[in-house]
């Protein structure tokens, strides 16, 4: 599988075997896995920050030997020559890919039927791109979503992640944080790391009161970053 200009930060493993399915993105993995028996070449996958949109696009791409291109990479001259290739490509951040070449690559797609996926944060109706021809073929699409995680889903990624540092955490902390934490798979990962640091410099056990004043903190951070205007 070829891939282009994704900057994914720490390495991460996006098997099937590393999906945690649950009700929240069953319909988004039935989806990715009936490849390549899709009606249409094209399909639309949207979700929050951290939903799984990636590890969705990672899974079809090694089902249907498709290469994987950022969607703001998408009009480099690189992608470009993939392009006169043919075959399957997924568009990881579709949304934020330059729209003539989106748009050329789509109708390349149908055209050819070579299967393209395209992964975003917005559903088809909220995207809403400059390009008129553009957005009709959006909006004529199939699409999927991938709903917000339910405590299944929370749980089991909280688990990896704790996993995965060697972290030792009690059901009762995981407990308190699925009640307390922010409902987004995004937020998992800065709340193991968050918690991992706060115990290694406290020298402390994972506990209840640790986890509260982990939140408290990761709660008062993203208000900062939100009066000052991060993203």
């Amino acid at each position: 599988m070829k891939q282009l200009s994704l900057d994914l930060g720490p390495v991460a493993a996006y098997g099937r075997a590393d999906f945690f399915a649950s009700e929240a993105n069953a319909a988004a993995l039935a989806r990715i896995e009936s490849w390549p028996e899709w009606r249409f070449p094209v399909l639309i996958v949207h979700g929050s920050a951290g939903a799984g949109k990636t590890h969705l696009a990672h899974i079809w791409c090694e089902r249907a030997g498709a290469a994987l291109v950022a969607g703001d990479a998408l009009g480099s001259p690189q992608v470009a020559a993939m392009l006169s290739e043919g075959g399957a490509m997924a568009v990881d951040g579709a949304d934020r890919a330059p729209e003539a070449a989106l748009l050329h690559l789509y109708n390349a797609c149908v055209e050819m039927r070579g299967g393209l996926l395209l992964t975003s944060r917005r559903s088809a109706t909220d995207w809403q791109p400059a390009l008129a021809d553009l957005a009709s073929r959006l909006r004529a699409t199939p699409a999927v979503a991938i709903d917000p995680p339910d405590d299944a889903l929370l749980a089991a990624v909280l688990a990896k992640h704790f996993a995965d540092r060697q972290l030792r955490v009690g059901s009762e902390v995981v407990g308190y944080l699925l009640r307390h934490m922010e409902r987004s798979l995004a937020a998992v990962a800065a709340i193991a790391a968050a918690l991992d640091q706060a115990a290694l410099d406290r020298h402390r056990a994972v506990t209840t009161r640790l986890a509260a004043n982990v939140l408290d903190r990761l709660a008062a951070q993203s208000a900062a970053d939100s009066e000052a205007g991060v993203t």
